[in-house]
């Protein structure tokens, strides 16, 4: 039977580095202090912190507000997109009422102002 390869790294220190990531504005300059890559930091939080679906509030005040402008980003989109769509529709019938006055030789009809 193989061995089980362990981690370079003890438990303790992994947890202590998570830990300290989770308080740290400049993630880069900690990964440097403790020799590691950002990436490995980020590798053990999802490891040792894993969250719910429902996502507990984030412990780092930064990710926090990036969490809460891309929510706000994702629901601006959305209202876009259905705009979009209603205008695709109102387009659509707008053209198909040109091609039936087109074929009848009839000129289109448009509301006339009150001047």
């Amino acid at each position: 039977m193989a061995k089980k390869r362990v981690g370079k790294f003890p438990k303790a220190f992994r947890q202590m580095a998570v830990d300290r990531l989770n308080q740290c504005e400049n993630i880069v300059e900690l990964a440097k202090e403790l020799g590691i890559s950002r990436r490995l930091l980020y590798t053990w939080r999802e490891k040792l912190e894993p969250t719910s679906s429902g996502g507990s509030p984030p412990a780092n005040a930064r990710e926090a507000t990036l969490r809460k402008e891309l929510s706000h980003l994702k629901r601006v989109l959305a209202e876009k997109v259905l705009e979009v769509d209603f205008f695709k529709g109102a387009l659509q019938h707008v053209e198909a009422r040109r091609q039936q006055s087109d074929k009848t030789g009839a000129r289109a009809s448009t509301p006339r102002s009150g001047q």
